[in-house]
């Protein structure tokens, strides 16, 4: 069933955990996610983010997001991640997202209130809930790291977190404390502490990107301390891909390859992944 971003966030504050979201590129991702979501019977977010477009356009992963949405027997959010503007977040709303997500951070404060406080005030009419971001989340893949970067310029500040939150009336918001996207080049400084300083100052439903490549441990520490939402895309993809090397690497010479047989080997492999992450992030192991 297909449920807005305020119903998953209102379920993760109750229950004190983080729900899923996961990115979609194609119809084998939404598969192995819906799947895992239904396994282990928890509310679940498909992500479809504008980097995607290469691979799937907004209006044909919203629509199979759509299909296999209503479909599900676990309720299912369908979010823009990173949307660039106020146009790109608009026009995910009217297609059929029941979530968005403005990323202004790159600005300053002040306009990054502003875009996002225009981004509240249409979604909110039409039921859809808003993520922003303060702070900037890393990209290890760029060649910043938690160590290289100074903190009080990139990580979020707490008492900002709440200024944003109330001058906006964002639904979650993402904030910056040591997490990367991308694959991690070497283990990342996470102040998880920052967290629950962020939450001390406006509790609200706060979420992790760069959620890939980290320890159970450190997952369950950010949940703990207030994280309600996990993107979580990197090792997911690479879960199917290995999969898919290995089995194409155990055939002999002379055999066959079918190629409707390679992606059903990519949806099990990320199932499993995406199953254990949002066991994870929901406490359960």
């Amino acid at each position: 069933m297909i449920v807005s971003l305020q119903s998953v966030l209102q379920f993760a504050q109750q229950k004190g955990i983080a729900v899923g979201a996961f990115n979609v590129t194609n119809m084998e991702s939404i598969r192995a996610i819906i799947g895992a979501a239904e396994e282990t019977k928890k509310p679940v977010i498909l992500n479809w983010a504008e980097v995607h477009a290469p691979y799937i356009s907004m209006e044909e992963a919203i629509n199979l997001m759509l299909f296999y949405g209503g479909r599900a027997s676990v309720p299912v959010c369908l979010n823009l991640d990173h949307g660039s503007s106020f146009e790109s977040c608009t026009k995910a709303m009217h297609l059929g997202f029941t979530g968005v997500m403005i990323d202004a951070s790159s600005k300053p404060f002040d306009e990054n209130v502003a875009i996002t406080k225009e981004v509240v005030h249409e979604a909110h009419a039409l039921g859809v809930g808003v993520e922003a971001e303060l702070g900037h989340i890393l990209s290890q893949e760029h060649g910043q790291t938690a160590e290289t970067v100074n903190k009080d310029q990139t990580y979020t500040h707490p008492q900002e977190a709440k200024k944003f939150a109330d001058l906006t009336g964002v639904d979650a918001l993402a904030i910056s404390f040591g997490t990367a996207h991308g694959l991690y080049l070497e283990k990342p400084v996470l102040d998880l502490n920052r967290i629950t300083l962020c939450r001390q100052a406006k509790d609200m439903p706060y979420v992790m990107h760069g959620g890939s490549g980290l320890s159970k441990e450190e997952f369950q520490t950010a949940v703990r301390n207030g994280i309600r939402k996990i993107n979580f895309y990197t090792y997911m993809s690479l879960a199917g891909g290995e999969a898919v090397k290995k089995a194409m690497d155990t055939k002999h010479p002379g055999d066959h390859i079918f190629f409707h047989d390679i992606p059903d080997v990519a949806v099990k492999a990320m199932q499993e992944c995406v199953k254990t992450a949002i066991l994870t992030f929901a406490l359960e192991i």
